[in-house]
């Protein structure tokens, strides 16, 4: 069994990633144990030896916030939010963003600024490491207080209640806890106000769309290299000439990664015939190029997010301070969401029309990619598809981050929309995935019928692996099965 140690170190997403990917377990560095109970205990005495109005602390919640509340009450005033905030609707969230969820709300409490018990934090721990996943909806948060919606389904089953994944199962939470011969935690004064209060549900999707973004990059350079020797594109549009008197980094990378992949290759170094290409492949560089630079700065902006304190009232022991401010607000992430809901779906628009170019019987091509068409429809509606799911980016490209609606009698009159960016973003990048798989069986496709000349000894091993989940045939096959294993050739590898 391997652990993760949470740390006060900046947790980055290569580090996220790879805690998923290798299942380890989490647990905290004993400084940081030291620091949870160091807020905690501050918070205790102050409400012993004050009578300050602290909000959330002693004070209802929203437009409820001049309502005072008793001391005897203020444990049940942390568990009462915790059930009426959890009214999400809509699909489940994916399993791999609820396990993000707890991951990011574990490193979010640990910086010992929210006031949580030591017992709370390592209740969320056990419930990441024992993947007891809680069954979260996706409708249901504005970004802007928090992802209460969520995070209120996310707290569940910390009291007791709401329905929990367990190996392999749907359960009520307390039938797992009963299980597991533990008993629902008793909120303390501020914890249900910091586990609702937090930007967890819109950075658990960013940091998953960031990931598989960055896979998508990787393979959209190396398809794309596929269909340029398919369609016998020149390599002057590569050269770094071009791009070093422009001069964006990721415009310069893409053309030489380009030029890395077709290195050797018999079809990239014979003689140009064209005068110039099509956009959709002299333009790689431009357009690749972009959305990697576009990704970097998202990238900046996540990591920064998810190694913050984003509850409020965010505690200062060291300052003897209780501030009620606005770190909840979702406007960073809405932003760059929207920004990488357009970059990352620019990479399947130019794809798409790669795959038109491909199928065109162009440049020596037989039309549809397959002999004796008219008989043979070939690869005709594999770009139905492809341009189908090219305008469903489209509508979803919409930003969120431009609304913004009144809420809780206008004390929060002003709202990020960054939870639906969030979740349109994450579905705008599985299109992606099947927009570069489409391209990928129409290139791999254009290039067998290039033989005998070769492509580069790197594309051709990809080909000769593709091909043993995807044979060539001349005639034709119902090709939904095709795609299905095409994507997952490139989310699976």
């Amino acid at each position: 069994m391997e652990f993760y140690t949470i740390t006060s170190e900046t947790l980055l997403i290569d580090d996220v990633s790879h805690i998923l990917n290798s299942n380890f377990k989490l647990k905290l560095a004993d400084p940081v144990r030291e620091n949870i109970e160091k807020c905690r205990n501050f918070l205790d005495e102050k409400l012993k030896s004050s009578t300050n109005i602290y909000y959330g602390i002693n004070t209802g919640f929203g437009s409820l916030c001049d309502k005072v509340i008793s001391n005897s009450d203020l444990e049940q005033l942390q568990k009462n939010l915790v059930m009426s905030h959890a009214c999400g609707m809509g699909d489940e969230v994916d399993p791999d963003v609820v396990k993000l969820m707890l991951l990011l709300k574990i490193k979010g409490l640990s910086l010992g600024h929210s006031g949580v018990t030591l017992e709370l934090v390592d209740r969320l721990i056990l419930m990441f490491n024992n993947n007891i996943l809680p069954v979260i909806y996706s409708q249901g948060s504005l970004g802007a207080s928090g992802d209460l919606a969520p995070l209120a389904h996310l707290s569940l089953p910390l009291i007791g209640m709401g329905y929990v994944d367990y190996n392999g199962e749907r359960k009520k939470s307390s039938e797992v806890l009963a299980q597991l011969k533990l008993s629902p935690i008793s909120l303390k004064a501020k914890e249900g106000l910091a586990l609702l209060n937090g930007t967890q549900f819109m950075s658990a999707h960013a940091v998953l769309a960031i990931i598989r973004s960055s896979n998508i990059l990787n393979w959209s350079d190396t398809i794309a290299a596929m269909s340029i020797d398919a369609f016998d594109v020149g390599k002057s549009p590569f050269i770094d000439q071009v791009h070093m008197v422009r001069n964006h980094p990721g415009q310069l990378a893409t053309a030489r990664n380009i030029r890395l992949i077709l290195e050797g290759s018999q079809l990239f170094n014979k003689a140009e015939k064209a005068v110039q290409d099509p956009y959709s492949f002299r333009c790689i560089p431009q357009v690749h190029g972009a959305t990697k630079d576009a990704l970097n700065y998202i990238m900046d902006v996540v990591e920064t997010e998810i190694n913050s304190v984003t509850d409020n009232p965010t505690i200062f022991p060291d300052d003897d301070l209780i501030v009620s401010a606005g770190n909840f607000h979702g406007q960073p992430l809405a932003l760059v969401l929207d920004q990488l809901c357009i970059a990352i779906a620019e990479i399947g628009s130019i794809s798409e029309r790669r795959v038109y170019k491909l199928i065109s019987g162009q440049r020596g091509l037989p039309a549809f990619l397959i002999a004796d068409s008219g008989l043979n429809s070939g690869y005709m509606i594999p770009q139905y598809t492809a341009a189908s799911i090219v305008s469903k980016n489209k509508q979803l490209c919409t930003p969120a981050s431009v609304d913004t609606i009144d809420s809780s009698n206008g004390q929060e009159d002003h709202v990020s929309m960054g939870a639906n960016a969030a979740t349109k973003t994450l579905e705008v990048v599985e299109n992606v995935e099947k927009l570069l798989a489409i391209e990928l069986l129409t290139a791999s496709r254009g290039l067998d019928y290039r033989k005998p000349l070769k492509s580069s000894d790197k594309l051709e091993a990809i080909l000769a692996d593709y091909r043993k989940i995807v044979p060539f045939t001349d005639k034709d096959t119902v090709l939904y099965e095709d795609m299905q294993k095409s994507l997952a050739f490139i989310t699976e590898q």
